[in-house]
């Protein structure tokens, strides 16, 4: 890499920061303001450093990060390909020996730098076996340097070079001047990543897309027409009583997933779980919402199957569930107290689907639907009519259907 000497400040006067003025930097502050993605300027900070001449041929950005399935996740940048690798990582992986045995493991531990020469005579026994690997790709120098972030929070960023006598003095400077400003870039891009997953995660992603784009006054919302399912488990008070708090858990956990997986597959939005019952619409926007919703219950019914089989097993009783379904408008936004809101949908026709999920118990129909929405589903030969109902809070009786079993 060739640096200008007026560019490179004394070295006794190495306290100060940057060590030089640096067009990527410029860049990292002000050029990156409109890029969502943390991986997409990861790759364009590494081209720009290659375009400058620093002989990195090989990078990585490991995070840890907030979320239900994954631990962490690692951006990983090679001088022969285009785009980034994105690998996330499970809550298990910090007990494996990959992690544990890794330069990583040492960043996360306090460690300041990893720094290692790859180009060591053959047999040398390297302090981890990733710097084997490195090697045997041609690599000849590796650094890493944690990346600090707000609360302590460490993650850790890696080059490697495949330069003849690893990487230059100069270079190492440079890479090492990027580091507060890289702090700061990515801490906003993960952050905004987790608030996007804590909301996708409590709230589901269209309600999520809304509250991030500033829905977030009370009674602010729209009125959308959906087909509406509420779901709920049969004698989960007397389970809870009976069986030991983590098997309740895990029993629910099992039911959810049956349930709710069929539903997001299918394009359908759960909004809220509530005790073991959970609200989902299919938005009319989409004109396959009512065979949607149909595919979905019919998949979590063969899914429950597999559940209620697995019962059997270890000797428990079945679950059984009520699923009320009904079609019409809601409306779709936030409810509650000034301090505390609830992004869910309401009105009519969402207490038509539970007053239906409820007259499951006495018709002894897992799944019973309006004659509204059977009709727009255009499913009425798939149904069997099992007559007319009052239903708290109408005036007329409503005409009800069961459907049947697969």
């Amino acid at each position: 890499m060739t640096l200008q000497t007026a560019d490179l400040i004394p070295p006794s006067d190495s306290l100060h920061w940057p060590t030089r003025h640096s067009p990527i930097l410029d860049w990292l502050v002000n050029g990156t303001r409109d890029e969502r993605f943390i991986d997409n300027i990861f790759a364009g900070l590494c081209e720009r450093l290659r375009a400058e001449g620093v002989s990195i041929a090989r990078a990585t950005l490991a995070f840890t990060i907030q979320h239900p399935q994954w631990l962490g996740a690692r951006i990983l940048w090679r001088k022969d390909q285009p785009d980034c690798e994105i690998d996330l990582f499970d809550h298990g992986v910090l007990v494996t020996p990959q992690y544990i045995d890794s330069p990583v493991s040492e960043i996360d531990n306090g460690a300041d730098e990893v720094r290692q020469r790859l180009d060591l005579p053959a047999g040398h026994a390297f302090p981890h076996s990733i710097f084997d690997d490195l090697a045997a790709e041609g690599l000849t120098d590796y650094v890493a340097w944690p990346i600090l972030h707000t609360g302590g929070k460490r993650h850790v960023v890696s080059f490697a070079t495949d330069r003849p006598g690893g990487f230059e003095d100069s270079e190492l400077r440079c890479l090492a001047d990027l580091l507060p400003v890289l702090a700061l870039v990515s801490e906003i891009r993960v952050k905004n990543r987790l608030a996007r997953t804590l909301l996708e995660t409590y709230v589901g992603p269209h309600a999520s897309e809304l509250i991030l784009a500033g829905a977030t006054r009370r009674g602010s919302g729209v009125t959308v027409g959906a087909a509406i399912l509420i779901c709920d488990l049969r004698d989960f008070t007397t389970i809870s009583e009976l069986w030991p708090r983590d098997h309740v858990i895990d029993l629910l956990n099992g039911y959810f997933d049956a349930m709710s997986e069929p539903i997001e597959r299918n394009g359908g939005e759960i909004l809220k779980f509530v005790g073991d019952g959970l609200l989902a619409i299919f938005p009319l926007s989409n004109p396959d919402a009512c065979a949607a919703l149909l595919r979905s219950v019919s998949e979590a019914q063969a899914a429950m199957v597999a559940v209620n089989a697995e019962h059997a097993r270890l000797g428990h009783d079945a679950l059984g569930y009520g699923i009320g379904i009904h079609v019409g408008d809601v409306m779709y936004g936030n409810i509650g107290s000034q301090k505390r809101l609830d992004f869910t949908v309401i009105g009519p026709a969402v207490n038509v689907a539970s007053r239906l999920e409820t007259l499951t118990k006495e018709v002894k129909r897992p799944v019973l639907v309006s004659r509204a929405f059977a009709e727009m589903a255009g499913q009425m030969d798939a149904m069997d009519p099992v007559g007319f109902h009052p239903l708290k809070g109408l005036g007329e009786p409503l005409e009800v259907f069961a459907l049947r079993m697969p």
